[in-house]
């Protein structure tokens, strides 16, 4: 059987950490940022967990998945 390969696209995206969690980049912050509130932009640099109904999901598509 070969190898299960990592989908490129959701590598760049996503970060696996030792207790199994993914996490991911927040939405919102790639143009417009004139008009958004300086909190706003503060609060969305952090990374945040990825939603249980997606995490299946995106797991499959890691090396880490199956």
């Amino acid at each position: 059987m070969p190898k299960m390969k990592t989908r490129r696209a959701a590598a760049k995206r996503f970060r696996i950490t030792k207790n199994g969690k993914i996490l991911r980049r927040q939405t919102k912050m790639r143009h417009l940022l004139e008009c958004k509130a300086k909190k706003k932009k503060r609060s969305k640099r952090r990374v945040c967990a990825v939603a249980k109904s997606d995490y299946a999901r995106v797991k499959s598509m890691l090396a880490g998945g199956q």
